[in-house]
C-alpha cells in the first residue's frame, strides 16, 4: 500500500485522476521493487480506471517491472560507445561471475542482470549502473570489486 499522504499529494498536482497513474505506479514500483497485482489494483481504484486500463501503461513502459528483480539491479549499457570498449565481454563476465544469463536474478535474489541501450555516459564507457549508481571505465577488476561491495550490503 502506497502511503496515503503520499497519495493525496500525488492526486492534488491532477485535475483527472487518471492523470496521476504514472506516479501511483512509480511508488508502487519504489515500495514492491516491481509492479504487483495489488498494486494495479490499488492503482486503479485510485484512478477510477479499470485493471485493463492501468495494466496497459504497466505493459507499455519497460521501466515498470512486471516480475520481483534482485535486491540490485545491474543494468550494463550495451549501446556503441559501451558495446566498442568490450562490454559484450563484460556481459559474459557478469554472467560467468554471477551464475546466471542476462535477464535473470541470482538465486539468493541479491543480484538481477539486464543490458541497457544508453545510460549517457559514453565518454566513460563501458559502463552500467547497480541500482542508482553510476560505474564507469569498467574492467574485470573494477567489477569484482563493485560486486564484492554490494555483496556485504
Amino acid at each position: 500500500m502506497i502511503d496515503q499522504n503520499l497519495i493525496k499529494e500525488i492526486l492534488s498536482r491532477y485535475p483527472d485522476k487518471r492523470s496521476a497513474m504514472l506516479p501511483l505506479l512509480w511508488e508502487v514500483q519504489n515500495e514492491n521493487g516491481w509492479i504487483t497485482p495489488e498494486g494495479v489494483e490499488e492503482v486503479a481504484r485510485l484512478t477510477e480506471t479499470t485493471l485493463a486500463e492501468v495494466w496497459e501503461v504497466v505493459s507499455f513502459y519497460t521501466m515498470f517491472r512486471r516480475e520481483p528483480i534482485g535486491k540490485h539491479l545491474i543494468s550494463l549499457c550495451n549501446n556503441l560507445s559501451c558495446s566498442l570498449n568490450n562490454s559484450e565481454m563484460l556481459l559474459d563476465y557478469l554472467c560467468g561471475k554471477l551464475g546466471i544469463d542476462e535477464g535473470e536474478t541470482t538465486p539468493d535474489g541479491l543480484f538481477t542482470l539486464e543490458t541497457v541501450e544508453c545510460l549517457g555516459a559514453c565518454s566513460w564507457a563501458p559502463v552500467m549502473m547497480i541500482n542508482e549508481t553510476l560505474y564507469t571505465h569498467l574492467t574485470k577488476e573494477k567489477i569484482d570489486g563493485i560486486l564484492e561491495k554490494y555483496r556485504k550490503l
